[in-house]
């Protein structure tokens, strides 16, 4: 069998970056016409710094700036007239921080369509959305939600007792704060695995296959490291003991400093390794095989 590498970003659409609509199904069928039998992305989560794919703010949830403003209008959520492209989209790369800027209000549209009223059919599946996914998307919410209340400062900078995850003694301002910008990205998680859903079924029905992929390590300033510190090896701060990186090799003579704090290997491997568990499994559930990156890093 062969495939095509190609991240979903690199397609052609009308919101200056590929997603997950129209464009998306035309790929897979140009690959079932060419005879190909595998679709390999690059890391499909939310980019943070340096808007990297490899340096995701989660290693469970989706990038909002994939999902299809296209299939909003499809289900009620947004109108025609909300799609009128931006001038000014570069044609041949992304621009990140423009498409933050062109997506953000209209998915902030969607949401308050959804909650004024959405249709009952969007609403039980985002009932059963939360519940099946409450292992993590709580988590990923309630950080994006602090993220944008501190004024995107890194979370070692927090007030202690939000740093540290102690829940009772946060403010009841600060709960009552959090509640509706918490629902906002539980909401663009669903709408994600709604649209995922709907492409990978897409895929498989033409006989195309998705390959996924799964960094070693995960930024400092993501859900994961704030919701698992004991699994990581960081100081009474947050800040990391020990960072990641790679010895002098054929690529780099002096080799590379990434950063990514490093894990608690003993305490994980007492634990039952439940992190790696539900990210892998993640991983399987959106992806027909995983490329792990990278592999000799585990060994």
């Amino acid at each position: 069998s062969s495939g095509v590498l190609l991240h979903l970003t690199s397609l052609p659409g009308g919101q200056g970056c590929g997603d997950l609509g129209p464009e998306a199904r035309r790929f897979v069928d140009f690959l079932q016409r060419a005879r190909q039998s595998w679709w390999q992305m690059l890391p499909v989560g939310p980019i943070g710094a340096g808007n990297s794919p490899y340096s995701s703010t989660s290693s469970f949830a989706g990038s909002p700036l994939l999902i299809s403003l296209e299939e909003l209008v499809g289900v009620g959520l947004l109108e025609a007239a909300d799609l009128a492209p931006e001038e000014g989209f570069p044609k041949g790369s992304v621009d990140y921080d423009a498409m933050r800027r062109y997506k953000g209000p209209r998915l902030r549209k969607a949401f308050a369509a959804f909650m004024k009223g959405g249709s009952g059919e969007l609403w039980s599946g985002f009932k059963e959305f939360v519940k099946t996914r409450q292992e993590w998307v709580e988590d990923y919410a309630v950080f994006c939600a602090l993220v944008k209340h501190y004024g995107h400062r890194d979370w070692t900078r927090w007030d202690p007792d939000v740093r540290s995850r102690r829940f009772r003694l946060w403010p009841r301002e600060l709960l009552q704060a959090l509640g509706e910008e918490s629902a906002y990205h539980q909401f663009t998680q669903y709408l994600f695995e709604r649209q995922w859903g709907r492409l990978r079924a897409y895929a498989l029905e033409r006989g195309v296959r998705l390959i996924g992929d799964v960094p070693i390590f995960v930024p400092l300033e993501s859900a994961d490291v704030w919701a698992h510190q004991e699994d990581f090896q960081l100081d009474s701060e947050g800040r990391p003991n020990v960072v990641a990186g790679v010895p002098p090799d054929y690529f780099s003579e002096t080799g590379q400093l990434w950063g990514n704090p490093h894990y608690r290997w003993e305490m994980m491997r007492e634990r039952g390794y439940p992190w790696w568990i539900a990210r892998l499994r993640m991983a399987a559930e959106r992806f027909e095989a995983v490329r792990l990156d990278h592999f000799i890093g585990f060994q």
